[in-house]
């Protein structure tokens, strides 16, 4: 496969380039605004999500406060606003109440230039969890996240330009994206109420999330029309699936506090089983919720041998809030996130910085956008002559801007689960120094049809 004329041209993507920054500010200054005026008329339009929520809640059974802080977790013990109506099939099996959420793409990509490829691949994960009342004022719950990347992801990699991170087999992993593991989480999580205001959280985890970055891509209501991983990822929420995650946090109000140990080896070469090691790593995280549009969060972590043929350990900073509106058509929801990683043995801080929204235009209408500007170090780890030559001549870190627009639109065939049809494309901007190995104006697309597990009211 090859890139043909349905890319635009590059009197276009240099336009998107230089307006970007003027375009995102729009979108995010005017998220509160529109969502605010709904329909026009000044009434705010809350009663989708009120709908749907009620209609989740009467498959719940003996529910505590307990109970309901724990349904809000998106992955391990991150969330997205609680605004967000989560997609997912909820019933309740004797006194155990049960939650499935599940995502699939079929994806085909593009991407161009000397390093870019094709590729027909399918990301996806499945998560079930079960939750059960403890004693008057505490609950527990059980969560399993699976994924079949390692069968749908074949050689280890789908084609991504710029993405850096992993190292499948010794060798560095560069303008591809590795696979998820089969196991992407299970854990168990207990909540309890000390106090009106106050609840108690544990979680452990033999693999899950530590309290470190915003919640992951693939669980970021922002990121749902997306199939594709970001180029920040392994600046900000890579560590989504870790070994041996312990965790303990403490909400008051309108702030929540965490900490965690867990171990931070990057996965082996063997995707289908559960890895162990000891508790090396470390993060704590703060979060803020104003109001139940809002999730803010800013965290800080040592991870110890982050990256496998890597010298030393990292610590790593992060900063993003989320945001989300219930709309008629859907969610608008956005993201902007800020990542900082610095290596103990080279010295080097790098940043990462992204913008990240979807729009419900009508029921079923979705356009998507995301801005990334990221500090990349590996480019060339693949060819080590290669880099040592370019980081004489005009140093180690080269600064790469995405800008992606995208466009769902949904069938509706089945009640249980949502299937929409989109597409994506992707401009990057670099320095003059790697356009001779990437081209003038790389630029990345995809096809796919999504398939994702959703309310059968909805």
């Amino acid at each position: 496969m090859v890139l043909g004329s349905a890319f635009p041209s590059r009197r276009k993507i240099a336009a998107c380039k230089h307006r970007l920054p003027a375009v995102v500010a729009v979108v995010f200054l005017a998220t509160p605004l529109v969502a605010q005026t709904g329909d026009g008329t000044g009434a705010p339009q809350e009663q989708p999500h009120e709908h749907e929520q009620a209609a989740g809640e009467m498959d719940m059974v003996d529910m505590t406060p307990a109970s309901m802080y724990l349904m809000n977790i998106a992955s391990g013990t991150s969330v997205n606003p609680a605004s967000w109506p989560m997609p997912m099939i909820m019933t309740h099996v004797g006194s155990w109440n049960t939650m499935f959420m599940g995502v699939g793409f079929v994806v085909d990509t593009q991407q161009s230039g000397p390093r870019g490829g094709d590729k027909l691949y399918s990301p996806n994960w499945f998560m079930a969890a079960a939750e059960h009342r403890l004693g008057k004022v505490g609950g527990f719950q059980l969560d399993l996240m699976l994924s079949l990347d390692p069968a749908t992801i074949t050689d280890e990699s789908y084609p991504l330009l710029f993405q850096t991170g992993e190292t499948p087999y010794g060798r560095s992993l560069v303008d591809a994206q590795h696979p998820h593991n089969l196991i992407m989480g299970t854990g168990l999580h207990y909540a309890r109420e000390l106090g009106e205001d106050t609840t108690l959280e544990l979680y452990l985890a033999p693999v899950g999330d530590p309290a470190l970055g915003p919640t992951a891509y693939p669980h970021r209501a922002s990121a749902m029309e997306l199939p594709e991983a970001t180029i920040s990822h392994h600046w900000q929420d890579s560590t989504q699936i870790s070994d041996d995650v312990v965790t303990v946090g403490l909400q008051y109000r309108k702030f929540k506090l965490e900490a965690s140990g867990f171990h931070r080896a990057e996965p082996g070469e063997n995707r289908w089983m559960i890895q162990q090691g000891p508790i090396d790593s470390w993060s704590g995280r703060l979060w803020f919720f104003p109001t139940k549009y809002w999730a803010a969060q800013v965290s800080f972590g040592r991870l110890t041998h982050a990256e496998a043929i890597e010298a030393g350990d990292q610590t790593r900073v992060t900063a993003s809030v989320e945001y989300t509106r219930p709309m008629p058509g859907g969610s608008w929801a956005s993201t902007l996130s800020w990542g900082r990683v610095h290596g103990t043995a080279t010295l080097r801080n790098s940043n990462s910085y992204l913008a990240e929204s979807v729009l419900p235009l009508t029921r079923g209408n979705f356009i998507t956008g995301r801005f990334e500007l990221v500090d990349k170090e590996d480019l060339f780890a693949d060819d080590p002559t290669l880099q040592q030559h370019l980081d004489l001549l005009y140093g180690s870190t080269f600064r790469v801007g995405a800008c992606t627009c995208g466009y769902t639109r949904d069938i509706d065939l089945f009640r249980s689960v949502e299937i929409g049809i989109g597409e994506n494309f992707t401009a990057y901007s670099l320095p003059n120094a790697i356009k001779p190995y990437y081209g003038n104006h790389p630029v990345g697309g995809n096809i796919f049809i999504r398939f994702r597990l959703r309310r059968p009211n909805f």
